[in-house]
């Protein structure tokens, strides 16, 4: 049991829990619960941030770009990405914000908490939320609910500030329009293009290419290699061990009643009217006037949703107001009072929340229910024999752990017990060619490990794993005859490319000069290319994606025709010359302001919370022990 705590960041439960609620374990850092452990590494106004705190949001960070990057991921882009800094500021903001919160007397009820707990898919069997799998998985990840629950409760008031602080931020007509007219513009240009493939004769001798050998060694090392010997329990080989009898499914289905239950839901779409938190009386009743005249117009018969399109200003606007199927708990208590109280067709309103005024219409209302044994019986054996032969492998696999902790000697502990010992092949970080269902994950888990150690238990996808590492080989610069080709190849190729450029600078300087694009081209054997008009963002014609020939193209004018500077692009060298500009079309602005709305509104309330996180920030008094990021 010992190395089952000491690794059990590789358990399957704890990879669906850090999915599922990954608001609170990724983007605000995990750890708070932890406050009491580990050594301190900072301070935020008093408040302090331990080294396990760090420890987990560093590895949640690594393991993010682990998913982006596969195998590319390495210590030198590590530190070149500043994961070390981007943990600790993520846990020094996640601290502010809720200090923030809790200044502003926020809280989060114990409805709503118990609301959003259950609507996690890991806490769920068949939809519904399983305490009894609740507490599985919080004991396999070392927590008891009251800590999850902190933690979960934390990062719920910090969305309340978030939502304060943004709700308020409008997009005017004008900025949509701006950003329309610079994202839909549209400019053509001509261009030449210098590719190194076209210089044919470029041989340089051996010494040359000797030297560049020297110059270039480290580019020629090879990869470090291992050679592994492993055990797998593949939880599939344990199926025909597990059965389930009818008494034992129809107990776990009394004993787990609420996970079989649908509240009462309701489907609705609402018209906001915002109100600022600050209003006066009298503004507070003028918009509630107003709230009163859509109301009627809704009781007449117009249409709700373009109602909501025309007068709404809430985020579900462009959506006509829709807000989907709810829970009540879902809800602020005034709102979620008055739409359960209505009927399916029947409007309401207007309500008063701390959003504003709201008119509410429902358009279905789903009663609760409750699922009978003969329809659940099914999913509960498929639930629980998933859960008991990944059980029984992990078991096994721990049986063997917990000796290979005295033990050094994989072959001995597997002949005991009749399993069989699979060898690879050596294998570089990209892992093992055949064999292995995550390749990239079992070879990061094989070079962490010193020669003759054993692996704790490690979960790859379709099973637990036990890992030994037989043999090393460390990465060498190889002799000059071993790879010559390869130099003598590169070394071409960088004289190809240094002979198009020189050749480029020299065809766009003599532009400069007043000579005409296509004489000058004649000399190079080239003939200038029209690429048609393309917006920013677009596959530029005849040449492929390229921001920087486009952010170039888009900086020429009738005045300044030609590019300031020739531009390495994907084939070679380009020059480009202004060719003529289109502005969009006015009357497409209409049919695409509610998505621009919509991005600019994001992208704005991203920086006014940002600004706020700046503001608190410049206020705190934060300190970090001294050579912790070095």
């Amino acid at each position: 049991m010992l190395r089952l705590m000491r690794k059990q960041a590789g358990s399957w439960l704890i990879k669906i829990l850090l999915g599922a609620i990954v608001i609170v374990f990724v983007f605000w850092g995990v750890g708070s619960f932890r406050s009491q452990r580990g050594d301190r590494i900072a301070t935020v106004n008093g408040d302090s941030i331990t080294l396990d705190e760090y420890r987990d949001a560093f590895d949640n960070l690594i393991d993010q770009l682990r998913r982006r990057f596969g195998n590319s991921l390495d210590e030198n882009m590590i530190k070149n990405l500043q994961v070390k800094k981007q943990a600790l500021n993520q846990l020094i903001n996640n601290t502010l914000l809720l200090q923030e919160a809790k200044r502003l007397k926020f809280r989060v009820s114990d409805t709503e908490l118990a609301s959003a707990i259950s609507e996690i898919t890991a806490f769920q069997r068949a939809g519904r939320f399983d305490k009894q799998l609740y507490r599985n998985v919080l004991e396999r990840l070392r927590m008891t609910p009251e800590e999850f629950e902190v933690v979960q409760s934390n990062a719920m008031m910090i969305e309340k500030l978030s939502t304060l602080v943004t709700s308020g931020v409008k997009i005017s007509d004008r900025e949509a329009m701006e950003w329309f007219n610079w994202a839909n513009a549209s400019v053509n240009i001509d261009f030449v293009l210098f590719e190194p493939d076209r210089y044919k004769n470029v041989n340089p001798p051996l010494e040359e290419t000797k030297t560049f050998f020297e110059r270039h060694k480290e580019n020629y090392k090879t990869e470090a290699m291992v050679k592994v010997r492993y055990l797998h329990f593949n939880p599939d080989t344990y199926r025909s061990k597990v059965t389930f009898s009818d008494e034992e499914l129809l107990e776990y289905y009394n004993e787990n009643q609420e996970a079989f239950k649908t509240p009462k839901t309701v489907e609705a779409r609402h018209i906001l009217f915002t109100v600022d938190e600050n209003a006066t009386p009298e503004a507070v009743k003028k918009i509630q006037e107003r709230a009163l005249d859509i109301l009627k117009l809704a009781k007449e018969g117009k249409d709700f949703a373009e109602l909501a399109k025309q007068y709404s200003e809430g985020p579900t606007r462009d959506s006509g107001g829709y807000l989907g199927k709810f829970r009540k708990e879902a809800m602020v208590k005034p709102f979620a009072d008055m739409a359960f109280s209505l009927k399916a067709g029947e409007i309401g309103g207007p309500v008063r929340t701390q959003f504003g005024w709201h008119i509410i219409k429902v358009e279905k209302v789903n009663e609760a229910s409750i699922l009978s044994f003969d329809e659940a019986k099914a999913q509960i054996k498929e639930n629980l024999t998933e859960e008991r032969v990944k059980n029984l492998a992990y078991d096994d696999a721990e049986a063997v752990s917990d000796v290979s902790f005295q033990e050094d000697d994989l072959l001995k502990l597997a002949k005991e017990r009749n399993l069989k010992v699979l060898t690879t092949d050596f294998f570089s970080r990209k892992g093992p060619e055949k064999g292995i269902s995550n390749p990239s994950n079992f070879a990061s888990i094989a070079f962490n490990l010193a020669v003759g150690e054993i692996s704790d238990i490690q979960e790859i996808e379709n099973g637990y794993y036990i890992i030994q590492l037989m043999e090393k080989i460390p990465p060498k610069i190889p002799e000059f005859t071993q790879v010559k080709e390869t130099v003598t190849a590169a070394l071409v190729q960088e004289k190809q490319e240094e002979k198009a450029k020189a050749d480029a600078d020299s065809f766009l300087a003599a532009l400069k000069s007043g000579k005409s694009m296509d004489a000058e081209s004649k000399h190079f054997n080239l003939t200038p290319t029209t690429t048609g008009f393309f917006k920013r963002g677009d596959s530029i014609p005849k040449i492929g994606p390229d921001r920087e020939i486009a952010e170039a193209a888009f900086q020429l004018t009738d005045e300044k025709k030609l590019g300031e500077n020739i531009i390495k692009g994907a084939k070679g060298y380009y020059i480009i010359r202004f060719n003529g500009r289109k502005a969009p079309e006015a009357e497409n602005f209409n049919k695409e302001k509610g998505d621009i709305e919509k991005k600019l509104l994001a992208q704005k309330q991203s920086r006014t919370f940002d600004a706020l996180l700046t503001q608190i920030r410049s206020k705190s008094e934060i300190s970090i022990k001294d050579g912790f990021l070095e």
